[in-house]
């Protein structure tokens, strides 16, 4: 629902907020989230990623699309599948790199619908 559910004004009637949930992708946002503001980039490729800067997670999301392609073109669905969750997964990467989430994505897609 938008907007309040509870006679109370609150989203519901324990007080959590009513947000989306997008399923294994919130989570691989969070945990991207907590990479980029805690993780050291000794241990982490994703903070590594962030302390390069958005030109080289801009760079990286470049690549991915391309082989993306590549594989589309071809026979192997696993190829094309692995590069398409690399793809994806860069894409989040570079969306909270730029200050966003998936949400302002889905927000453009369900105002264009």
């Amino acid at each position: 629902p938008q907007g309040s559910t509870c006679h109370k004004g609150t989203d519901t009637c324990w007080g959590e907020s009513n947000t989306e949930s997008y399923g294994f992708l919130s989570e691989l946002e969070t945990i991207i989230t907590e990479r980029k503001e805690n993780a050291s980039s000794e241990t982490s490729y994703v903070s590594e990623l962030f302390e390069k800067g958005l030109n080289k997670i801009a760079q990286k999301v470049g690549e991915e699309a391309v082989e993306v392609v590549i594989e589309a073109k071809d026979d192997n669905d696993d190829l094309f599948l692995n590069e398409s969750a690399d793809l994806l997964f860069h894409y989040l990467i570079l969306l909270q790199a730029k200050g966003f989430k998936l949400d302002a994505v889905i927000d453009v897609l369900k105002s264009r619908h």
